[in-house]
């Protein structure tokens, strides 16, 4: 019986389609091998990873997050994830956020990995995973970058909560501390005779007062 439905079939398969039934089955295999990759490129990888990360939550929950207020930004390096013990942290614009749920991204061996414990605004203004883009300095960028920074900023507003901020430091230049330094110096000239002067002007009148005694 099932002898004679694989011949029936076969025929039906070179009647049909006018290809022996071997080139038909190859041709179906290579189609659904095509579909399946293309299929594949076009799945974000939120969806691909969901099942992952929600069997992850489930097991083990995470810490609620701790607040850091302002640190530096060799501090935050710290945060990388390298550390398991540690909150997986990253910052853009100069405020971190804590990006522990995403860890499969962010964490180590995840495609985004390189931005954990760094503020990667220019980086992810200009999508670049160059190391000499992984910086909070956002000047020289284009319309188009800071308006894919602040998409990136709005995104991370909304999914993930803000811990802290980086430090920045404002140097004191010594031409602040020289120009006060002058005014110091100057302030008893413009107040009126110093004593030395005074000093000074003093001896001359005793020797003008002597001389008129002596004539």
């Amino acid at each position: 019986m099932s002898l004679q439905l694989w011949e029936t079939l076969k025929e039906a398969i070179t009647v049909y389609t006018g290809l022996s039934p071997a080139t038909f089955f190859t041709l179906l295999a290579l189609l659904w091998a095509v579909y399946y990759v293309v299929s594949g490129l076009f799945v974000s990888p939120d969806t691909h990873y969901q099942p992952r990360s929600g069997a992850v939550e489930q097991t083990q929950p995470l810490p609620p997050p701790v607040q850091l207020g302002e640190i530096a930004e060799d501090d935050l390096k710290q945060y990388d994830g390298t550390d398991a013990q540690k909150p997986l942290l990253m910052a853009i614009k100069g405020q971190i956020y804590d990006v522990s749920q995403s860890r499969m991204f962010y964490g180590p061996g995840g495609p985004y990995a390189l931005f954990a414990g760094k503020d990667a605004s220019r980086a992810l203004a200009k999508m670049s995973f160059e190391d000499k883009d992984l910086t909070g300095d956002i000047s020289g960028l284009g319309p188009f970058e800071l308006e894919a920074l602040q998409d990136w900023e709005y995104k991370f507003m909304s999914k993930y909560v803000k811990v802290g901020s980086i430090k920045k430091d404002v140097p004191v230049t010594d031409g602040e501390s020289a120009e006060t330094k002058e005014g110091v110096d100057a302030k008893p000239a413009e107040d009126g005779p110093s004593e030395t002067t005074a000093a000074v002007r003093s001896e001359e009148t005793q020797s003008a007062n002597d001389a008129a005694k002596e004539e």
